[in-house]
């Protein structure tokens, strides 16, 4: 079959047009993974420099978020890590469980169930996908995923996939909960003291839920499942399994290196996305991260984006300059930093030099 692929196959029209995904290439069997996914060398992950010698991202417990204490270390966290898990947030396990079923459900439906998610979905709100931005990628990632648009709970119920859908927006309303009190953990360091109406709008006006489905492939060593990147969130709430395979970019001294981010039952992995970058002028650090796939099995994980409204203008808070600090970021409307996000492909942390004032 490897060689077939290699020959005669039409891998891009297999893979993204006709809506089978990478998941439709593993089924086949290959034994290797076809040119269109071979990373560039200094693309490819180099466990040689991943960090075993000290502790992950922090791992904090979020029962009591009012302890000074705990916002004292979301937000030391916020600022040198730009990662970390958090653990007793509230959520039932059993709705995390439901949940990570349910995108298993999805995935393993029949090709043409699936397909009338693509870009004639019914509804603007529900895309399957695979990759990052196909036309603007030399090189695809190993990754299937289906975005969902959190508009309400009613839009939801009408639109969402039925094998999902009541799954999904368990998990949706209570997550919001968790996001609000997280925020307001983290803007209470920037001198915003309560999260208005207006605010919320720019900081958590558009959320979107994604199911990332990474298939087991045969050469991981060549591909990437999510390349080098930061995310362009406010912030992202992920929900992993427990395969592994979420790395996160750490500047040391001497050497850089990856680091781990080990999947830990019941918790959420919370990291910055570059718009809390910009609106607290750099006090809070988005960080590189990456999804590496594995040889063995599939892997699947459940990121909230939680973005601005696309008009909403993002810039460093008032509250941020108020004691005289020069601003680092100019004024952008997100929705222009999104298409310019989307536009490349996975390039590190390029993307916040949009938004930077050079003087």
């Amino acid at each position: 079959m490897a060689s077939a692929l290699s020959n005669s196959f039409n891998v891009t029209e297999f893979v993204v047009n006709q809506g089978n995904g990478v998941k439709g290439l593993a089924d086949l069997g290959i034994e290797a993974v076809p040119q269109q996914y071979i990373q560039p060398l200094h693309e490819r992950f180099d466990s040689s420099i991943t960090n075993t010698q000290h502790s992950t991202i922090p791992i904090i417990d979020f029962s009591n978020s009012d302890d000074p204490l705990v916002k004292e270390a979301i937000c030391e966290a916020a600022a040198n890590w730009g990662f970390f898990q958090i653990v007793n947030h509230g959520i039932p396990i059993d709705i995390l469980h439901g949940l990570k079923a349910s995108v298993h459900r999805f995935f393993d439906l029949p090709v043409p169930e699936k397909r009338k998610y693509l870009k004639d979905s019914p509804s603007e709100s529900v895309r399957l996908a695979t990759s990052f931005s196909p036309r603007a990628e030399q090189v695809l990632e190993w990754k299937d995923y289906l975005m969902m648009l959190y508009v309400s709970e009613d839009e939801a119920s009408a639109s969402w996939p039925p094998e999902c859908r009541h799954e999904a927006i368990e998990y949706m309303k209570r997550a919001e909960i968790v996001i609000k009190r997280l925020l307001q953990v983290l803007l209470d360091k920037l001198n915003v003291k309560e999260i208005d109406k207006e605010n919320e709008h720019m900081l958590m006006g558009a959320m979107r839920l994604n199911f990332n489905y990474y298939p087991k492939c045969p050469n991981p060593e060549l591909t990437a499942g999510v390349g080098r990147h930061s995310d362009i969130s406010t912030i992202t709430v992920l929900l992993q399994d427990d395969s592994g395979g979420l790395f996160v970019h750490r500047e040391g001294d001497i050497t850089d290196s990856w680091i781990h981010v080990p999947p830990v039952n019941g918790a959420l992995v919370i990291n910055v996305g570059d718009v809390l970058q910009i609106m607290s002028n750099d006090l809070y650090k988005s960080v590189e991260h990456r999804a590496v796939p594995n040889r063995n099995t599939s892997r699947i994980s459940i990121p909230i984006f939680v973005n601005p409204e696309p008009q909403a203008l993002i810039g460093p808070l008032p509250q941020v300059l108020e004691s005289g600090e020069r601003p680092i970021y100019k004024q952008v409307k997100y929705s222009d930093y999104f298409s310019h996000f989307f536009s490349k492909p996975h390039d590190g942390k390029k993307a916040i030099e949009f938004a930077k004032l050079h003087v």
